[in-house]
């Protein structure tokens, strides 16, 4: 666990990789989930923080301010050069969000 919150010592191309990943990572979350309550409505949306946010807003708000807090987190832990668990938070961002909504576009 300890490794996860370690800080690198410099600059790293695997922490500026990370977090471009990241990044990315949370287009695609983005765009996939604008895509999917378009074509199946909001009750597709699994998380409970971003339906809620949808709900009291709009799509293009709920998901901008979701993503917005979420791509702040992910550029504070890099400043502060904690790129281990940027990495962690990208694989979970690919396995829990990226990887279902591809395979639920795919088989509709």
């Amino acid at each position: 666990m300890a490794g996860l919150v370690k800080r690198w010592e410099a600059r790293s191309r695997f922490g500026d990789l990370m977090v471009v990943c990241f990044l990315l990572m949370q287009v695609l979350d983005a765009v996939y989930t604008y895509l999917g309550i378009g074509i199946w409505g909001p009750s597709i949306e699994a998380n409970p923080l971003i339906s809620s946010a949808i709900a009291a807003t709009s799509v293009v708000a709920g998901l901008g301010a979701a993503k917005g807090v979420a791509i702040g987190f992910g550029m504070m832990l890099h400043i502060r050069r904690v790129h281990n668990l940027v990495a962690l938070l990208t694989a979970i961002y690919f396995a829990v969000a990226i990887l279902p909504w591809t395979a639920l576009f795919l088989t509709n």
